[in-house]
């Protein structure tokens, strides 16, 4: 079976409302679509959803990366997955959302060619996926009346944005957890304290069960990110701190998080998730699958992973709640709050328009 054609394309969505994390608000989703063809008449689709202040990619940087590898792509094995990936590693640095979403479509016709459905065709036994919902920062008042509708919908797990203003974040926990007292929650800082807040912080939420806290620090931080864990009464999360699985085996060698987030769209897609994970579980570090604002083909293949890996303790991908997917999504999975159930179809199950 050898590549034949690679097509891409730009979509932009509003959100329902604006989401507000301490990096900057977000409006809408932006993603880019591949359809991958093959001379065996095998069709797999993908997508990469650049974010500027997270991955440093835009919709127009993620279709021009995706372009410039179509040459490679072309006569390729879509099986050749590791060759394909140090072939674009060697074309492009970084540009993570632009290689997931070949990574995807190619895994997508992997599995097709195999007759199985993703979850099937990486090693899963099961089709259904629990995930959380997120909380953007706004009035404490407001993410507690949030939580508490959460709760009630069915969510058995929520994650809440911080790290805009501590006293703020302090508040809003302490009214979430008496909207919503049975809920599990995890925190997420996007980079928005220093070490000596960030602990205050962990005290704090000890309080009220917070169950971990992602990316207290900056990114580029790792001792604080380890001096934060070694003194933290709650597990800590590296997310922007790991994109690739050489920084997951730098995380991991100085005890800088209990749980690492795992994104697509950072590292690459599948192949480097896989790679990563392995790096975690060794290590004795779990993971979490997380999301940026993709539509229901990027938050399947991620569901189809965290079906297939034990190591995976968390699936946060609830993008596709906050915004309507239907007019360029044709075919889906089944959800349930908070239920993905993925289809038994060969492939990822999901289709785009093109």
């Amino acid at each position: 079976m050898k590549i034949t054609r690679v097509h891409a394309k730009m979509v932009k969505v509003p959100l329902a409302k604006p989401f507000v994390v301490s990096l900057g608000t977000i409006y809408d989703c932006e993603s880019v679509f591949v359809k991958i063809e093959t001379d065996a008449g095998i069709t797999g689709f993908g997508e990469g959803a650049g974010f500027g202040f997270v991955t440093g990619e835009t919709n127009e940087s993620v279709l021009g990366a995706i372009r410039l590898f179509e040459p490679l792509l072309t006569g390729q094995n879509p099986f050749a997955i590791e060759h394909i990936h140090r072939a674009m590693d060697e074309k492009m640095r970084g540009n993570g959302s632009a290689k997931a979403a070949i990574d995807i479509a190619l895994y997508d016709i992997m599995s097709k060619a195999a007759n199985l459905p993703l979850y099937q065709f990486l090693g899963g036994v099961k089709n259904r996926v629990e995930i959380d919902m997120t909380i953007g920062i706004g009035a404490p008042v407001e993410m507690a009346e949030r939580a508490a509708e959460l709760s009630r919908e069915g969510f058995r797990e929520i994650k809440v944005k911080a790290g805009a203003n501590p006293a703020d974040d302090a508040e809003a926990m302490r009214l979430i957890r008496a909207a919503a007292p049975a809920v599990h929650i995890k925190v997420d800082a996007n980079q928005g304290w220093n070490v000596s807040t960030a602990l205050t912080m962990l005290r704090e939420y000890e309080k009220y069960g917070v169950e971990a806290v992602e990316q207290p620090v900056p990114y580029w931080d790792i001792d604080g990110l380890a001096a934060v864990r070694a003194r933290s009464p709650i597990p800590i999360m590296a997310d922007e701190s790991c994109f690739t699985p050489q920084d997951a085996s730098a995380i991991v060698r100085r005890g800088a998080a209990d749980i690492i987030n795992i994104k697509l769209m950072k590292c690459g897609g599948l192949y480097r998730a896989a790679q990563i994970n392995a790096i975690a579980e060794a290590a004795g570090v779990r993971c979490m699958l997380g999301c940026m604002l993709e539509s229901r083909l990027a938050i399947a293949a991620a569901a189809a992973f965290v079906a297939s890996r034990p190591n995976v303790l968390f699936a946060d991908l609830d993008s596709f709640n906050d915004f309507d997917d239907a007019a360029f999504v044709t075919r889906s999975f089944d959800y349930a709050t908070p239920w993905i159930t993925l289809p038994d179809a060969p492939g990822i199950g999901v289709e785009i328009e093109f």
